[in-house]
């Protein structure tokens, strides 16, 4: 993954795929948000593959990419692990649905109001944004996406948690400056689990009416 054009659109392909399957195997209409997650993930390492090709800069593709690895990620995924999660685990979610809200408004208006330059660097690409407060809201985007899986009241997505947890680690520590890019490089793979996790979800029960 990030090693190259031709690395993130194969990639891309490959977990778009993967979403597409979680979408076709989720039986539940509230586990649909986490099961099109893997989709929009391989979209974004795709439009990665038009960052590569541009060589980076600030066009269209790269104001993109960013908006889908920063405010839109933030928002997205502590929604929905609250809509999947069991209903007792759902009041400790408030506090990465806070996180998440208040994160992608302020990554947002800094996308908005700030630009974004690419900088491909050997094998990976650098996301330079002069963003204010940058430990803080790292912090926020951590809490609501990370966060949100380890406090989800289901196994298979803290054990998903966990997995990003650790990608997020080691990709701080050997890809500081890439730390964006490589981080959600790590999180598309991470869809392979998500789709363990769709497939290990009980089938829906019709009710007595033939509802489900």
């Amino acid at each position: 993954m990030c090693w190259s054009a031709e690395a993130d659109l194969v990639a891309g392909v490959c977990v778009a795929a993967v979403g597409a399957a979680c979408v076709a195997r989720a039986d539940r209409g509230r586990d649909l948000p986490l099961a099109m997650l893997p989709l929009l993930l391989g979209v974004h390492q795709m439009i990665e593959a038009a960052v590569w090709a541009s060589d980076g800069g600030t066009g269209p593709a790269v104001l993109l990419w960013a908006v889908v690895a920063l405010p839109l990620l933030a928002l997205w995924v502590p929604v929905g692990v609250w809509c999947a999660a069991p209903h007792p685990a759902r009041r400790a979610l408030i506090v990465p649905l806070a996180a998440g809200a208040v994160t992608a408004a302020a990554l947002g208006y800094v996308l908005a109001t700030r630009p974004v330059r690419a900088e491909v660097r050997g094998h990976t690409v650098g996301y330079v944004l002069d963003l204010p407060h940058a430990p803080l809201a790292a912090v926020g985007y951590l809490v609501a996406t990370v966060g949100a899986l380890l406090l989800s009241g289901d196994r298979g997505l803290r054990t998903l948690g966990a997995l990003a947890a650790a990608g997020a680690l080691v990709c701080w520590a050997l890809w500081r400056l890439e730390f964006v890019s490589t981080w959600c490089a790590f999180a598309a793979l991470c869809s392979l689990a998500l789709f363990g996790w769709v497939r290990g979800r009980p089938p829906v029960r019709p009710g007595p009416d033939g509802t489900r």
